[in-house]
């Protein structure tokens, strides 16, 4: 789903919020991970802009810290360190001061090919250097940043904008977001992230649907019983506490993450993937988004099961209704997926951290071993995303031994780790690569943005009306027992410890 290694042009990139939790978790580390494989644009710079009063060599030193911390101990190399910190600037910025934004458009204006230490040309050339601008700030902001930008020149047909979620907090807002950013940018510049299609097991499963012929004939209703996606986490809000306590879990991961995880299992096969069809996977997924049963009124309280970890308002500080964990039954209505219904699940402070799709196949039409000892579980097809990507075909296999024929469940692993001698790249570390490429396809274009938003708006609205508290659940366990009875009415139950 990526181009081949290019040679590109030199790249400035901006991060605004460069001294935030993303950038120097996530971003910085990304693009340290590129500098190691000598993947990083010659002449390429790094500016951090932030409030946070620092200069170049504070910035350094800060993000140094940030490497040790988050980098894998046998990754941190002493040459690539000196080379990412080399290309490392800082500006601080209030967004209302006119002299800060005239300093960084004396910072990021055109440069000539020959100050560019390494550059791929000769110094009588000069080349336009790619700037991209990712805005690790709140939606709020992105109207404003664009404007400026804007204004002071710095947007050309070669500049790319890279947009962090949430974009927005509904259906309006999100509208007005992509409005201010669509004003200065082209659909085809603006790149709204979601790291979790950058996983390498999340790209495996279009290669696992689409590049072997034996599984594409059963994708579908007559043999698929029905999905499940789950992402869990142990861990409670954190840090996060003030974001996440607005957002809630429906917002800030089911409207993206889960639901373009549903789109990647559901979607036709696209017409072509990779090369210049960037757009051929995205539309597929927006068939399958805009295919979506809605939920509205009395059957979101049937349908899903809004639930919040007993010591949240402790970790806050405060009392609050915000739910930390979602569960819910979605439909796709169309003619491959009539009548299989999609669970989806998320939460905070659960028993496990782990991110899978469970691909549930109906029982056999026939049972052919009646008189046969030992027990079946329907097939399954598990996609791990965390921990230990890679997947499992679940089967029933005969017990080896002379006598009677005994049925025991057995499985095929397909670990990534184990089976290539390669490491997979981070999420952001593949996505900021193809950003610098200009390649959308591991993007949300903003149909598909404001699709998901339409789906979800029903749901928050009628949590609203309802006037219902989440239900509580303990910390380290499943999540609420309702969530067990949302499965149960259909005589299913969820799949645990696929490991």
């Amino acid at each position: 789903m990526t181009a081949p290694d290019l040679v590109l042009p030199p790249c400035d990139f901006t991060v605004f919020g460069g001294t935030g939790d993303l950038a120097l978790r996530k971003l910085l580390p990304g693009l340290y991970e590129q500098e190691r494989r000598r993947q990083l644009p010659a002449g390429t710079r790094i500016i951090g802009v932030s409030r946070t009063p620092l200069d170049d060599a504070g910035y350094r030193d800060l993000v140094t810290h940030a490497l040790f911390d988050h980098v894998a101990e046998d990754h941190l190399e002493a040459g690539a360190l000196h080379r990412l910190t080399a290309r490392l600037h800082h500006l601080t910025l209030d967004i209302d001061s006119a002299e800060d934004w005239d300093r960084l458009h004396g910072l990021l204006k055109d440069r000539p090919v020959s100050r560019l230490a390494g550059a791929r040309t000769s110094t009588t050339e000069t080349a336009e250097v790619t700037r991209i601008h990712y805005l690790a700030v709140g939606s709020d902001l992105f109207g404003t940043i664009c404007d400026r930008l804007d204004d002071l020149g710095l947007v050309t047909p070669r500049c790319r904008v890279v947009l962090e979620k949430p974009i927005g907090a509904d259906l309006a807002s999100s509208r007005q977001v992509n409005d201010a950013v669509g004003r200065v940018f082209e659909e085809r510049q603006i790149f709204r992230i979601d790291h979790y299609l950058g996983k390498e097991s999340v790209q495996n499963l279009l290669v696992t649907r689409f590049a072997n012929v034996f599984l594409e004939p059963i994708w579908n209703s007559r043999w698929v019983d029905h999905v499940q996606i789950t992402v869990a986490e142990t861990l409670g809000v954190g840090e996060r506490g003030d974001y996440y306590d607005r957002a809630g879990a429906l917002r800030d991961m089911v409207q993206n993450h889960l639901l373009q995880l549903l789109c990647l299992v559901a979607m036709e096969p696209p017409s072509y993937v990779g090369g210049d069809a960037h757009d051929a996977v995205r539309d597929e997924k927006l068939k399958v988004l805009r295919a979506l049963a809605p939920l509205t009124g009395t059957e979101v309280d049937r349908a899903t099961v809004r639930g919040q970890y007993t010591s949240y308002g402790a970790d806050l500080g405060h009392p609050s209704t915000t739910e930390t964990f979602v569960a819910l039954r979605a439909e796709v209505q169309n003619w491959r997926w009539s009548g299989v219904p999609f669970y989806l699940r998320t939460g905070k402070r659960l028993a496990r951290q782990e991110s899978t799709i469970e691909v549930v196949f109906k029982e056999p039409p026939h049972a052919m071993f009646p008189d046969s000892e030992g027990v079946t579980t329907p097939n399954r097809l598990t996609i791990r995303m965390q921990p230990d990507e890679g997947m499992q075909l679940h089967l029933t296999a005969k017990h080896p031994g002379p006598g009677g024929i005994r049925l025991h469940p057995a499985s095929l692993d397909l670990t990534w780790a184990d089976t290539f001698d390669e490491r997979s790249p981070e999420p952001y570390e593949r996505l900021l690569r193809d950003v610098m490429r200009g390649v959308p396809t591991l993007f949300m274009r903003r149909d598909e943005v404001e699709a998901a938003w339409g789906w979800v708006e029903p749901i928050l609205e009628q949590w609203r009306a309802s006037g219902v508290e989440p239900v509580r659940y303990h910390p380290g366990t499943d999540g609420p027992a309702a969530a067990e009875r949302l499965l149960a009415r259909d005589g299913r139950t969820w799949q645990e410890g696929s490991r």
